[in-house]
C-alpha cells in the first residue's frame, strides 16, 4: 500500500488569496478541493439544499433561472449573523461529504489541499494534516474587494467584519502566507512550506 497523501487545509478570510496560494500548490502537483465553488453545486436547483434555502429565505434570493442568485442571498447573510448560521447549517453539512467522497478519490496525489475560508469553524480543520492560512492586512481586503470584486467600501467592510478575525485563524496555523506583497514573495514561501510539509514527509 502506498503513501497516503498529507492532507493540507488552507484557509484565510476573504480576499486574503486562498486562491492564489491553492494554484501554486495546483502546479507543485497538489489535488486542490475548493469549498466555495462545492458550495455552488450543492444549491443548485433540485438539490436538498436548495430546497432547504428556499424555505428559509423565500423565492426573492432566485434569479430568473430559478437558480439562487448568491449576491441576493449574500446581501442577506452578510449583514444578519444568525441568517448566515441558518444558511452554513443548511450548506456545511453536503459541502463536507462532497470533500470527504473527493478526498478518497485521488489516493495518488503527493498532496490534497482543501481550500476553505470556514475550515476551522466547519470543524473539518481537525481531519487536516497540517493548517495553511494565507493572511493580508485590512485595507489591503478592502481594496481587492472594491477594486476585484465591484463591491462598495462599506459592503467590503460588513463582509470582513462579520468572519472570525484572522487572529482567531493563525492561532491554528501550521504555516503562515503572508501575501501582502507582491506574488513572488508569496511564490517563495509557498514553495517554503512545500520542502518542509510535503517533500520532508514524502522522504521520511
Amino acid at each position: 500500500m502506498g503513501k497516503q497523501p498529507i492532507l493540507i487545509g488552507l484557509t484565510g478570510n476573504i480576499a486574503c488569496g486562498k486562491s492564489t496560494v491553492a494554484r501554486m500548490l495546483a502546479e507543485k502537483g497538489a489535488y486542490v478541493i475548493d469549498a466555495d465553488a462545492i458550495a455552488h453545486e450543492v444549491i443548485r436547483k433540485g438539490t436538498p439544499a436548495y430546497e432547504a434555502i428556499l424555505r428559509r429565505f423565500g423565492e426573492g434570493i432566485l434569479g430568473l433561472d430559478e437558480e439562487i442568485d448568491r449576491r441576493r442571498l449574500g446581501a442577506i447573510v452578510f449583514r444578519d449573523p444568525n441568517a448566515l448560521r441558518d444558511l452554513e447549517a443548511i450548506v456545511h453539512p453536503a459541502v463536507l461529504m462532497e470533500i470527504r467522497q473527493r478526498i478518497h478519490a485521488h489516493p495518488e496525489a503527493p498532496a490534497i489541499v482543501v481550500e476553505a475560508i470556514k475550515l476551522i469553524e466547519s470543524g473539518f480543520a481537525e481531519a487536516c494534516d497540517t493548517i495553511w492560512v494565507v493572511t493580508c492586512p485590512e485595507p489591503e481586503q478592502i481594496r481587492r474587494l472594491m477594486v476585484e470584486r465591484g463591491l462598495p467600501e462599506e459592503e467590503a467592510r460588513v463582509r470582513i467584519q462579520i468572519q472570525s478575525s484572522q487572529a482567531e485563524k493563525i492561532r491554528h496555523a501550521d504555516v503562515i502566507i503572508d501575501n501582502s506583497g507582491d506574488l513572488e514573495a508569496t511564490r517563495r514561501q509557498v514553495e517554503q512550506a512545500w520542502r518542509a510539509q510535503v517533500e520532508r514527509d514524502g522522504a521520511s
